[in-house]
């Protein structure tokens, strides 16, 4: 197993981290800057204090800023419209249900009947498939594909590029020695390390990530996997010193599980039980063990 390189301890200084959110963190239409600001800080101590928990360490060991870039996907997007989960109106949408339907194992008639088969049915499917209560999880359907065909629509759209370019700017600005992205903020931080070599955190940590899904997020990567089908393979952000995932078997959004089958670099690969119920959370995840084990060597725990 490769460990990460000796560090110099250094009490006196919090690690420095910036954390990537994923779906599902809008604060609403109209929000104006002051309040975002007030909002992001209040996320910020949210995941630190999660973090810290798992660490058993001082909340105050830890200096983490919150990249939050939602509001440059859907800029007028409201949570409240969700409250129903009997379609996907989108094309692109529903091809990325689909995508990940498959994945899941949805059997394929009723798959490839997305269109005429409601797609409560299919919600219905997976929630039992994983143990989920059906309400939540076809809302949160409709709130990830959403999300992910918003950014991933097309490879120089205005609000990929604005995501993009949001959370590279919050990485220059900290300069975290490690980066955390969860869900479709891993595929979000993915991008900006590799538009922005010259941005070098020690470790990028990936979360409940979806970047190995096919056709729905990997086939459509900024840079584009590299080779011939089927041997296509992404690579580790070149100025990351050490990638490090954790998937947990049960988050039906980390799938496929090991993204080192399909990425070069990833120094750990983790498939750990986070939560049983509560799934994709990123809270579960921070205070988790394989994530302490991960981050506790660079506070020196």
């Amino acid at each position: 197993m490769e460990t990460p390189s000796p560090i110099v301890a250094d009490h006196a200084r919090p690690l420095k981290v910036v954390a990537v959110h994923g779906v599902g963190n809008g604060f609403g239409a109209d929000v104006s800057a002051s309040r975002k600001e007030m909002l992001t800080a209040v996320r910020a101590n949210a995941w630190t204090r999660d973090l810290a928990e798992g660490l058993g360490a001082a909340p105050d060991s830890i200096d983490l800023d919150f990249a939050y870039y939602a509001d440059r996907l859907l800029p007028g997007f409201v949570e409240q419209g969700l409250g129903t989960y009997d379609s996907l109106d989108d094309p692109l949408e529903q091809e990325m249900f689909t995508a990940w339907s498959a994945q899941l194992g949805v059997p394929v008639e009723v798959a490839q009947g997305h269109l005429t088969i409601p797609l409560r049915q299919i919600v219905t499917w997976i929630a039992t498939r994983y143990d989920l209560a059906e309400g939540p999880c076809g809302v949160f359907v409709r709130l990830l594909f959403r999300e992910m065909a918003a950014y991933l629509g097309t490879e120089d759209s205005p609000r990929r590029l604005a995501a993009r370019k949001t959370v590279a700017e919050r990485i220059a600005k900290h300069r975290p020695r490690v980066v955390i992205a969860h869900s479709l903020g891993s595929v979000v931080a993915y991008e900006a390390l590799h538009a922005h070599p010259e941005l070098r955190p020690d470790l990028f940590l990936t979360l409940g990530s979806p970047l190995a899904l096919p056709r729905a997020v990997f086939h459509r990567l900024s840079p584009a996997p590299q080779g011939a089908p089927p041997s296509l393979c992404g690579r580790r952000p070149p100025g990351v010193g050490r990638w490090v995932n954790i998937a947990d078997p049960g988050d039906p959004v980390a799938v496929p599980p090991r993204l080192s089958r399909c990425f070069k670099g990833i120094a750990e690969d983790h498939t750990a039980a986070i939560a049983t119920f509560d799934f994709h959370q990123v809270k579960n995840y921070l205070r988790s063990a394989a994530t302490a084990a991960t981050i506790g060597p660079y506070l020196n725990l």
